[in-house]
């Protein structure tokens, strides 16, 4: 039976890769990006977030089987829009769209995480995040920006595995994981493969054991698992697809 699903980041790299698997598989999805999609919004912005979400209930009928919060950005000189976007925009899509999902009989719902997540970075800025205050945490992410990209994703990361065991999640029947995808190429990490210190940077930062990135594609397929298996007990996991890289940095984690 088809599924209705709202994906975020549809427009390109992992994004429309999932919307195009999802779609072939008959899957009734909606896409959401800042253009070429079904609903244009800015998710970096509370405006965009609220006509998201009043689009996705005018589109979908008030109700939706699954969720990919997948929008997010990487650039390293634009620190508060990788705040807005990466971590609140991803927040305001899941919580925002849960009361549909909650009409679902086999609800579930994922965040794009990253392996980056297991790099170090500023802990004060991940409590800000988790606390919800948006613009201090734009504040400090300005102030201090090299790592605001590794904290966007480690405080999703740790706000999928505190809300998925919630009684307004798993206990609402909405199964919440996350994926943490290592270096993938897409349009935004591409260009980084032409330059010689960027490669090396990406070498020590993600080691993996086998010899080539992965495309959009392979990430997609663990996406559309996770938006639609059948077992009740899969929640508040961030499961990495990242060619052996967190085997390799944290080869005692169990």
């Amino acid at each position: 039976m088809a599924r209705r699903i709202l994906i975020t980041g549809a427009a390109s790299g992992i994004g429309k890769a999932t919307v195009e698997r999802l779609r072939a598989a008959g899957d009734d999805v909606i896409g959401v990006d800042l253009r070429n999609a079904d609903i244009e919004a800015d998710l970096g912005t509370p405006e965009g977030r609220a006509h998201m979400i009043e689009q996705a209930v005018r589109l979908s009928g008030g109700m939706l089987d699954g969720v990919l919060a997948g929008a997010g950005i990487s650039n390293w000189d634009r620190p508060r829009e990788t705040i807005a976007i990466n971590f609140f925009g991803a927040i305001a899509t899941l919580e925002g769209l849960r009361p549909m999902l909650a009409k679902s009989s086999r609800a579930r719902a994922v965040g794009i995480c990253s392996t980056s997540l297991m790099l170090p970075g500023n802990a004060e800025v991940v409590e800000t995040l988790l606390a919800g205050d948006e613009n201090a945490a734009m504040d400090q992410a300005a102030a201090a920006p090299a790592t605001t990209y590794f904290d966007t994703k480690r405080a999703l990361a740790l706000w999928i595995r505190r809300m998925a065991q919630r009684p307004e999640w798993a206990g609402a029947g909405i199964l919440l994981n996350g994926v943490g995808p290592g270096v993938i190429a897409t349009p935004m990490t591409v260009p980084l493969f032409s330059q010689p210190e960027m490669i090396d940077a990406l070498a020590r930062s993600n080691p993996m054991a086998v010899t080539d990135y992965a495309g959009p594609d392979e990430v997609a397929e663990l996406i559309g698992f996770l938006l639609g298996f059948e077992n009740h007990y899969l929640l508040g996991q961030i499961i990495f697809i990242d060619g052996g890289t967190d085997a390799i940095m944290r080869p005692e984690m169990v």
